[in-house]
């Protein structure tokens, strides 16, 4: 009998394994690998756990958990990249599956009806998507029609110049008369006309403050996000809010100022690096008044702009994306519909990239190929991929511009005496990165 049961064994053995592989197949293909994460709290997920400064808090769980890391708000699952070779996964490797936009219900376009007029918020890059890049690049953004518009952004730098030599020995909040040069510049190539006069201190600030709120609003944390059930019910107003607001404005124009605020408070806490801008500037531009044709002949300017934007990149996190469908990053699950973002506030100062990744230091760009056109992972200011930033080619003629024409003719200077090492660079967190505290300078027109 016990040779029967011995002969039987042998015989079931090879089934038995098969049985058993089938099972261990089948259990983990109902429980992928996602990326590790700080453990969620019942209901809430890690909401509680994310603070003020997201940003700063998902750059320190990615020193515990890695550069890949799954986090859950509310029943939203988060994915997040913080490392070069995760962005490159992320933004090239699987951009088509990964380029749907998550977008949160308080912006308009969440709506069926408009989403088909939004570029940045679209659900999906699918044919009208497709069509209104193509409108942007060829009309607004190409070569062409960007060296069209440089008369007209340099007529509103000297605008701007004009009013700053008016304000001589007084405080001037630089974030407010740099909104309204660019948000002139952008109005004209749309609209051919100023929205809002230099002079017009309280309009400006009025217009600012505006754009600042849509800002807030589209990035402040809203329940129907985390529990999309609740999306038709508005609970904090926020839709509301933004109906009002999100549609009349260009976010260009915010990320634009903060970018040109931040510089010019890093210059003025580094007194060496801005004393090489000017020098530059009076060597390459003399009398004259910068112009878009003078900006490839000041690579130091340029490095500055490229640095600023590394420790300051206007939108940390970029616009959220939405997996299409399931797939594999770095050999972990994204499942379907999670919302994925780049963190490429931590990339910019990681140190196994950067020397030094929290000092100014514009000279790392010098003799450098590293650019902001989405080729470079290390460096995302603007994105990469399908989802880059529209505006890129803009924005990389008008910032340096506007940089070049406030050092060129003004020596400035901390009101009350302050010391520039005591400068306050606090963040405000937003879609866009801004200072928390306006920068306050004092203009003195140089002779």
């Amino acid at each position: 009998m016990s040779g029967t049961y011995i002969i039987f064994s042998i015989l079931l053995s090879p089934l038995l394994l098969l049985f058993l592989k089938h099972i261990k197949s089948t259990f983990l293909s109902k429980t992928p690998l996602l990326p590790p994460g700080p453990n969620p709290w019942p209901i809430l997920g890690n909401i509680p756990q994310m603070g003020k400064k997201p940003h700063v808090t998902l750059t320190k769980f990615a020193q515990s958990y890695g550069p890949l890391l799954s986090l859950k708000l509310g029943s939203q699952l988060l994915i997040v990249g913080s490392s070069p070779a995760a962005a490159e996964e992320i933004l090239k490797t699987h951009d088509r599956i990964l380029s749907a936009r998550y977008v949160p219900h308080v912006v308009p376009a969440k709506s069926p009806e408009l989403n088909h007029l939004s570029m940045g918020w679209a659900f999906e890059c699918n044919d009208k998507w497709k069509y209104l890049r193509t409108i942007c690049r060829t009309e607004l953004f190409s070569g062409k029609a960007i060296e069209s518009q440089a008369r007209l952004r340099e007529e509103k730098v000297m605008e701007m110049v004009e009013f700053m030599r008016g304000m001589e020995g007084e405080v001037v909040k630089i974030g407010e008369v740099v909104f309204a040069t660019v948000f002139n510049m952008l109005s004209n190539v749309m609209m051919s006309r100023d929205f809002i006069g230099l002079g017009e201190e309280s309009l400006g600030g009025v217009m600012k403050s505006l754009v600042r709120r849509v800002m807030e609003v589209g990035s402040a944390p809203n329940l129907s996000d985390f529990y999309p059930i609740l999306g038709g019910l508005d609970l904090q107003g926020l839709k509301k809010r933004s109906a009002e607001l999100m549609e009349l404005f260009f976010a260009g124009t915010d990320t634009s100022t903060s970018t040109v605020e931040w510089a010019m408070a890093e210059l003025i806490k580094n007194p060496k690096s801005m004393t090489k801008v000017r020098q530059e500037l009076v060597r390459e531009i003399n009398q004259s008044f910068p112009k878009e044709s003078h900006l490839p002949q000041l690579p130091y300017l340029q490095a500055c702009v490229k640095e600023t934007l590394r420790l300051h990149p206007p939108a940390p996190f970029l616009l959220p994306h939405r997996a299409l469908a399931s797939c594999e990053v770095m050999n972990y699950t994204i499942p379907k519909d999670a919302q994925v973002i780049v963190n490429v506030w931590a990339i910019g100062k990681d140190p196994m990239i950067w020397e030094d990744p929290l000092q100014f230091k514009p000279e790392r760009f010098l003799n450098s190929t590293l650019d902001y056109k989405g080729n470079d992972y290390n460096f995302l200011p603007f994105g990469a991929g399908r989802r880059i930033c529209p505006g890129l080619p803009m924005a990389a003629k008008h910032v340096p511009l506007v940089l070049a024409s406030l050092i060129h003719f003004f020596d400035w200077s901390l009101p009350d005496g302050i010391d520039p090492n005591e400068l306050d660079m606090s963040e405000k967190f937003g879609v866009t990165l801004e200072m928390e505290q306006p920068l306050l300078l004092i203009p003195k027109v140089i002779k």
